[in-house]
């Protein structure tokens, strides 16, 4: 008898069960929940600012894990200065964690910065920004170019934040205020980083493909019971009371575009099984982590602004083997969209 069967027979639940529950306290939270977090808010919409101290919650398994990497530890918030740089770095700590509302002309759809890289940037295994501010410039296959922080950022303004379907049509200019910020604020969490290393903790964690693959169709049973309850059946996310968002949309036009790197499968798959479920990381499997951000990432978003021809052009010219765009699901080609 495994243990599962053994937590049944003496009256426990089954793991579906225990699931279903996950489900419900994380709905809670969005919803029931959504009346703390409106009361924060300026960082209501930061999806790993859910902790009293301002910092993202972590089971006891995963801030062992943390400690026993020896991952580096930004700054705390109390520490950042007074006078000019300091209001630099809180200014770029608003944008990243409410890039909608402070970045308003360049932003196209309801996601933020920490959208992606959870408890304000800090977070180890969520592409954290000390990490990432230490090893730029780099070169990068993407555009095959040697970018620049500013080239980095403004390319997260086009694909993740859609620039394309902003107000102004696109992402902020070069050298605008708005890259100054956020560069102050990457430097100071950096602060006492070795410059030019590959930390613990950068970026996600490389997850390692099963011999079943990835299927879409699994996925869709992993995200009614893991992701459902907080990005809805949907994936439009959730609102608090004050209807500000509290869980962003993962496909639609109003989630990332075509051009993001959270649409290749693989990326997404990382980030699922490093970050999410809120709170629970590492909790799912390999395999539900795969076939969850399959299902996601077969779903139709934006366009890739890169597209000047047909969408199977820019497949060939821009789109590896772990991505759905320019295949057909369902009848449908993916690639060609979605409106506003």
């Amino acid at each position: 008898m495994n243990q599962d069967e053994r937590r049944i027979v003496e009256g426990g639940d089954s793991p579906q069960q225990r699931k279903a529950g996950d489900g419900a306290k994380r709905a809670i939270l969005a919803l029931a929940g959504g009346a703390g977090l409106f009361v924060l808010g300026s960082i209501a919409f930061d999806l790993g600012i859910l902790g009293d101290d301002g910092s993202r919650p972590t089971t006891s398994s995963k801030r062992e894990s943390d400690m026993a990497a020896a991952y580096f530890s930004p700054p705390a918030e109390t520490s950042i200065p007074d006078g000019p740089d300091g209001d630099a770095i809180r200014r770029g700590m608003a944008l990243f964690v409410n890039t909608k509302t402070n970045a308003a002309d360049f932003v196209g759809n309801e996601l933020s910065c920490a959208s992606c890289h959870l408890d304000k940037g800090r977070e180890p295994n969520s592409a954290p920004m000390w990490a990432a501010y230490v090893i730029y410039p780099k070169y990068r296959s993407k555009n095959k170019q040697i970018n620049t922080m500013e080239d980095r950022l403004r390319g997260c303004f086009t694909y993740s934040m859609n620039g394309q379907d902003s107000p102004s049509g696109g992402p902020p200019p070069a050298g605008h205020p708005i890259y100054k910020d956020l560069q102050m604020y990457f430097h100071w969490l950096a602060s006492g980083a070795p410059v030019g290393e590959s930390l613990p903790g950068q970026g996600y964690p490389e997850l390692e493909k099963t011999a079943l693959g990835y299927d879409p169709q699994r996925g869709a049973q992993v995200y009614e019971q893991n992701c459902a309850a907080c990005h809805g059946s949907d994936g439009q996310g959730q609102r608090d009371l004050n209807g500000k968002l509290v869980f962003p949309p993962l496909w639609g036009p109003n989630s990332y575009n075509w051009g993001a790197g959270m649409a290749r499968v693989n990326t997404a798959a990382s980030f699922i099984k490093a970050n999410m479920p809120m709170g629970q990381g590492g909790t799912l499997t390999d395999q539900e982590a795969w076939d969850a951000a399959a299902f996601i990432d077969s779903q139709e978003r934006p366009r890739d602004p890169r597209q000047t021809g047909s969408v199977a052009d820019n497949a060939a010219a821009n789109h590896g083997q772990d991505t759905y765009y320019g295949k057909i699901v369902e009848g449908r080609l993916l690639g060609t969209g979605t409106g506003r």
